[in-house]
């Protein structure tokens, strides 16, 4: 159980970092991180840190994937870890 939480507190760190660094590279018009990265994050476990940074740095808020998706994709990771917690 403690691994599982070190590796939640990396992945979703690292989630907001590679976000909060898209938002300046999109500032500076330089080379960006790919959507599918951003959502890579989101998918293996660093969806909050995602989510908290779309809008703590207002990042892609306006792309359907993100504004829809990375709240799909926390709502299924919470059903999932209820279902795994309380079978």
């Amino acid at each position: 159980m403690k691994f599982i939480l070190i590796y939640l507190l990396i992945v979703n760190a690292a989630g907001f970092l590679v976000m909060t660094l898209d938002k300046l590279l999109a500032k500076k018009n330089a080379w960006r991180i790919p959507e599918r990265t951003l959502l890579t994050f989101a998918v293996i476990g660093g969806s909050i840190g995602v989510l908290a940074a779309m809008y703590a740095v207002r990042h892609k808020t306006r792309h359907a994937k993100f504004y829809f998706g990375v709240p799909m994709i926390l709502a299924a990771q919470i059903i999932l870890l209820l279902y795994f917690l309380l079978r």
